[in-house]
């Protein structure tokens, strides 16, 4: 198949119209290009695929470092500084669709486009020529698995850890069916946990890592979540800090509580959260300071949002619920700082606060270099 590339879409894929009216949503292609694709994904009103020739290069493509750049990291293609500009641009576009008028802020950036991630999970690969193990990754668009002999956007402590560990795979004479994956996780000093996935057996027991945001030491399960660039993630705890001008700080999806703790631990801070690993965490993590930590789905006590307050939504790629929304709106507390790894739902969710609320700033950050994932921060000021 042939397609012209009309832009970039927040899946990460460059989209083309076909002759027949089909939508296609092709990796390895970016705006203006006209390429020829092998299909993935044939469904009746679009199709999915993978650039194979290239016929009118953008003049902002450059070459991959990595060979399996299509599984971990397909922007690899792109120079950086359009890259940062196409992820302005993107979150620009899914607040035009929800018929929010604002102009985001320029993309914010450490500047590190590689060796970034703090975590990294492998596959593992039988080569059957020379009965050896392989670390893998899954290849975009089918469930093979494509061995890899470098990767550059985890850090290197991990791929050399990773490496030690199928050396020794290979001279124990292991097979690799025998095993799900390798996680592995660092942290800022380089120190490296994580284990091998036993097929059949429970999930390993893992040391915890520690490392310190805004000058706070947080511990974190590598298994856990925790975020995977800390150098940005602490650039945007302190944009948000600066934000914070209540005494009463609510702090909902809170996770281990790496953010209400880190701009609001000398607040009135409460904080909220689901998932039970987690919430163990946050309670190591605030003992303390007199943070009241609550185990709950965050749509489940609103009655913890009050009028004088500063209310902090990190919700999953899903966005908040609805019931979240309503509350929201209907007790109107005076500042809503929402920070998202999906600017899809988080614009949505704004579109039904902003008859409450207006949005005094936007910004993308670059969590994840060489790829289309986006981080967006906005802050919403009560009407």
């Amino acid at each position: 198949m042939q397609a012209k590339i009309d832009k970039l879409v927040p899946g990460g894929q460059g989209i083309a119209t076909l002759d027949d009216g089909k939508k296609a949503f092709i990796w390895n292609a970016l705006p203006g290009e006209t390429v020829d694709f092998d299909i993935t994904k044939d469904k009746r009103s679009y199709c999915e695929g993978i650039a194979t020739t290239i016929s009118n290069p953008n003049p902002h493509r450059i070459a991959p470092k990595d060979e399996c750049y299509l599984a971990t990291s397909p922007w690899q293609i792109l120079d950086y500084p359009y890259e940062l500009e196409q992820k302005r641009e993107l979150v620009k576009e899914c607040f035009t669709q929800n018929h929010i008028d604002i102009k985001p802020e320029a993309t914010k950036t450490d500047g590190k486009d590689y060796h970034y991630r703090n975590k990294m999970e492998y596959a593992l690969y039988w080569n059957n020529d020379d009965g050896k193990i392989y670390p893998a990754f899954h290849q975009r668009g089918s469930h093979r698995k494509v061995p890899i002999t470098q990767s550059s956007i985890e850090r290197p402590e991990i791929w050399h850890k990773a490496e030690e560990i199928f050396a020794k795979l290979n001279a124990e004479h292991a097979e690799a069916r025998n095993y799900q994956l390798l996680l592995l996780r660092c942290d800022q000093d380089g120190n490296t946990s994580g284990d091998l996935f036993v097929n059949r057996q429970p999930h390993p027991v893992m040391d915890n890592l520690t490392d310190t945001l805004l000058g706070y030491e947080y511990s974190y399960s590598p298994n856990g979540f925790f975020q995977i660039n800390l150098p940005v993630y602490e650039m945007v705890l302190a944009e948000i800090k600066q934000h914070i001008a209540t005494a009463k700080v609510l702090d909902l999806y809170a996770g281990v509580g790496s953010i209400g703790l880190s701009v609001a631990r000398d607040k009135e801070l409460t904080l909220v959260e689901v998932n039970g690993a987690a919430y163990a965490e946050m309670q190591n993590n605030a003992k303390g300071t007199n943070a009241n930590c609550v185990l709950a789905k965050s749509e489940d006590v609103t009655e913890y949002i009050e009028p004088d307050q500063t209310v902090i939504l990190d919700p999953p790629r899903a966005g908040c619920d609805e019931k979240l929304i309503a509350a929201l709106n209907a007790t109107k507390p005076e500042s809503i700082i929402y920070l998202s790894c999906n600017p899809i739902t988080q614009a949505h969710d704004i579109a039904l606060l902003k008859e409450k609320y207006g949005i005094t700033q936007l910004t993308p950050y670059n969590f994840f270099p060489r790829t289309p994932h986006i981080e967006s921060l906005a802050i919403l000021k009560r009407r």
